[in-house]
């Protein structure tokens, strides 16, 4: 049975601000839903998304587990933390917000204890001048020259942060290169989830595991 996409609000001042829900957020949830069994049979009892924006990530995966867990998510925006807890209470299920750059304000107190993680990175390639010139919910997705500007600082703290069973998902451009990508970790295992055609570009979930 499919999983209902959950319910949103961004107010005036947050759709300046905040992420609006797109093509790489349904990808990420038709990936947790295709992976579903494996992601329940876990048992995850910690959950954390870097970056949450409106909380509809957070707020499905939460609804998508059978039992009890600790949801947590992390964003850089005070706007994009409230918007994503007011997801979460839209659609009755518990998620606390944490504003703080990447994993940065949780990391000492979850290395070794984050059960499904999950990052859906500002992954457009994007020039200095690019940048500057972006509104402020531009940063949700200007990713720099190769688009990994974001995602290379966070990538070294994931194996730190995974538990033993944990499981890593993560959306990528196919100019962020997909290859090296599955390729990043020594002492963690990858595979692509899904992949699907976004105008004249490819996005990707990608796993990671040990």
């Amino acid at each position: 049975m499919s999983l209902a996409t959950p319910q949103y609000r961004l107010t005036p001042e947050e759709e300046e601000s905040v992420y609006d829900p797109a093509e790489d957020t349904f990808l990420l949830l038709d990936a947790l839903e295709k992976d579903a069994q494996v992601i329940r049979a876990a048992r995850p009892m910690v959950v954390l998304e870097i970056g949450c924006g409106s909380g509809v990530v957070s707020t499905f995966a939460a609804n998508m587990l059978d039992g009890p867990c600790c949801s947590l998510a992390t964003d850089l925006n005070v706007l994009a933390a409230q918007c994503a807890r007011r997801t979460a209470s839209l659609n009755h299920a518990s998620l606390d917000t944490v504003v703080g750059d990447l994993a940065a304000p949780l990391q000492d107190r979850l290395f070794g204890k984050v059960d499904l993680l999950l990052f859906n990175p500002p992954y457009v390639p994007t020039s200095t001048e690019e940048i500057a010139g972006c509104k402020e919910v531009g940063r949700a997705w200007a990713g720099g020259i190769d688009g990994r500007e974001v995602l290379d600082r966070f990538l070294p703290t994931v194996p730190k942060l995974l538990s033993e069973n944990g499981l890593f998902y993560l959306v990528a451009l196919n100019k962020n290169g997909i290859d090296q990508l599955l390729k990043y970790f020594s002492d963690l295992r990858a595979e692509i989830v899904l992949q699907r055609r976004c105008g004249i570009e490819f996005l990707f979930v990608l796993k990671f595991w040990r």
